[in-house]
């Protein structure tokens, strides 16, 4: 009776401790979060209002076609944000600004980055002659360089806990795009100048972002050669699981939209765009939330897998309710945001939103998930992800796109992260379970 009566009281016990886990681990997310608002709200506010600028004055078919040439920038700067700097976070953020070992790190990020935007420069110019002048493409690649540094040098700020500055530069970056872009479209000029004002004033964001890191200290002992062949491998192996999202997700995502340009009326394909560019505000502020807030988060408990796991089924739960209100509201505002934030030619779109929300609501769980591969540096498992993904959303695509026509898109997106939902789901939750398991056999 007694040993019972210590048992459960041992549980009430951990029941207890697990409940103060969970509360301080869902306060430390919300407070570090809204931490990352005012940088969250200046990209969303400038990209709502570039969006409206096109809608209102850019012509049919501009907000499509701005978004395809956005779509060629993420190519660029795939590598580099979701590898080189996914890598560099992981590994500087342990490291105090100065020491050897960060110099390293930070120096080999660079050569990666500066390589990859050559590489794809030089591709852009060999598969692209037909469209592209070759100073063009050498004043795109130019640009990209200087946007793509920008974003690591950022990203070194924030892994040195340096989250002011780090909020102050990403506003930097979004009032220079927005404005050179807008002040074109509102002279008048034709879409090609407005790209490429957009491009040049970003490109601008990384000076004020140098003068910052060479003020906090992160470039100190700093040398691009020779550089460490121990940090080179240790990056590239971030960069091959980025490539996963290159060649089965942006690359996807460029070669289909180009296809519905191609196939559909512009005045059509801006109904789809609409809700396609509403749905990239509000997953700039999920996405910045989870890169900036969990995942260095998730990194640093990568050496604890027991508290790494109770942190990422805390925020998945926190995330899980949280998104499917705010997405709820957007939806049931539709008709209010849609003309209000593009035009009233737009407030159509409404047919494909709900779709889209489903989808999205899946992916950014389905996110969550895989950050914790990231965290653990598996690139394979990573890669086969990716893979699946995109044969399932390629399958759907071929399937609805001739039965539905752009709903087609929108429905093949939800279908899409709904499976690897459940699939990501499913895993983890075995494998949590057998942790479980094996803990309590011991």
């Amino acid at each position: 009776m007694s040993r019972s009566s210590d048992r459960s009281t041992s549980s009430a016990a951990s029941e207890a401790k697990f409940d103060r886990q969970l509360s301080a681990i869902w306060q430390t997310f919300v407070r570090s979060s809204l931490g990352t608002g005012l940088a969250v709200v200046a990209r969303a506010v400038g990209s709502l209002l570039l969006s409206k600028l096109l809608a209102m004055y850019g012509g049919a078919g501009s907000l499509t076609l701005f978004a395809q040439f956005q779509s060629l920038m993420s190519l660029f700067g795939s590598l580099p944000s979701d590898g080189v700097q996914v890598g560099a976070t992981t590994r500087l953020a342990p490291l105090s600004p100065g020491t050897p070992r960060y110099a390293a790190w930070l120096g080999a990020a660079g050569v990666i980055t500066m390589g990859l935007v050559i590489v794809s420069g030089g591709l852009l110019w060999l598969l692209e002659r037909g469209d592209w002048k070759p100073s063009s493409a050498l004043l795109f690649t130019l640009g990209m360089a200087a946007v793509t540094a920008q974003a690591l040098l950022s990203t070194a700020l924030l892994a040195a806990g340096r989250q002011r500055a780090y909020v102050v530069q990403v506003i930097v970056l979004s009032v220079l795009g927005t404005v050179a872009a807008g002040a074109a479209l509102l002279l008048g000029r034709p879409l090609p100048q407005v790209v490429g004002c957009y491009l040049a004033g970003q490109s601008l964001a990384v000076v004020p972002t140098l003068v910052q890191a060479h003020r906090v200290g992160l470039l100190r002992g700093l040398r691009a050669w020779p550089v460490s062949l121990v940090a080179v491998r240790g990056l590239l192996s971030f960069v091959l699981m980025a490539s996963g999202g290159l060649i089965f997700g942006r690359i996807i995502d460029y070669e289909v939209r180009a296809y519905l340009i191609e196939h559909f009326v512009p005045a059509r394909t801006d109904l789809w765009q609409a809700v396609d560019r509403l749905s990239g505000n509000y997953t700039l502020v999920v996405a910045t939330v989870l890169s900036t807030v969990f995942y260095p988060r998730l990194a640093a408990l990568a050496v604890n897998p027991a508290q790494a796991r109770r942190y990422l089924f805390a925020v998945l739960g926190l995330m899980g309710v949280g998104l499917a209100i705010g997405l709820g509201l957007i939806f049931a505002m539709r008709d209010l945001l849609l003309p209000l934030l593009f035009a009233p030619r737009l407030v159509a779109a409404r047919e494909l939103l709900a779709p889209q929300l489903l989808g999205d609501w899946a992916k950014f769980l389905v996110w969550v998930f895989l950050y914790q591969v990231l965290a653990r540096a598996r690139p394979l498992p990573y890669l086969a992800v990716q893979a699946a993904s995109a044969v399932l959303y390629a399958t759907m695509l071929v399937v609805l796109l001739p039965r539905l026509g752009l709903s087609g898109v929108v429905w093949a997106h939800a279908i899409r992260y709904a499976v690897l939902l459940v699939a990501c789901g499913l895993h983890f939750g075995l494998a949590r379970n057998n942790k479980v398991l094996v803990t309590s056999s011991n």
